[in-house]
């Protein structure tokens, strides 16, 4: 328990002292992963201060026998590496809905859950584009039938056009 309460102090610190880099007002494109299924996501970053912003990703699952969607909002911490690399971190959370049909049986319900994010991204300089790499752990509250754990890792890849 002592290494984590230090561990997290260490990252606190490191947060203070790193540089803070202008991040794009608006960007707009896809964040393409695989949490269980859910593959594609709208995804849309709103720049809040010079180094937080807001994320709003809109994805979906269209399967053989499982229709869904989730939306999930994450505040964000950005910090500079070097150059357009920029290293961030997130909170958030989401809501979505699921419906299940195969060989008669149906069933749906909704989904609430938490989420976490940590990722890197590059902003070209010669171009309007952002690309990113990010891994988002998130964990169901009521998931009800739909997953048989509470805890899904999602680990994407983000394209977006920034202005």
């Amino acid at each position: 328990m002592k290494k984590l309460f230090l561990s997290a102090l260490m990252l606190v610190g490191l947060a203070f002292n790193t540089q803070a880099q202008d991040i794009s007002k608006n960007a707009l494109g896809l964040r393409l992963g695989d949490n269980d299924g859910f593959g594609g996501e709208i995804s849309y970053q709103r720049g809040l201060s010079k180094n937080n912003r807001l994320e709003l990703d809109l994805g979906w699952r269209n399967s053989q026998n499982v229709d869904a969607f989730k939306l999930v909002g994450l505040y964000q911490w950005v910090w500079n590496i070097d150059g357009g690399f920029n290293w961030y971190a997130g909170v958030g959370g989401g809501v979505g809905s699921w419906s299940y049909d195969q060989g008669g049986f149906n069933d749906s319900g909704t989904i609430l859950l938490a989420a976490g994010d940590i990722g890197i991204e590059y902003n070209f300089s010669e171009a309007p584009i952002q690309l990113s790499l990010d891994f988002r752990p998130e964990i169901y509250f009521n998931s009800d039938d739909y997953r048989e754990d509470s805890f899904g890792p999602d680990i994407a890849l983000g394209i977006r056009y920034k202005w």
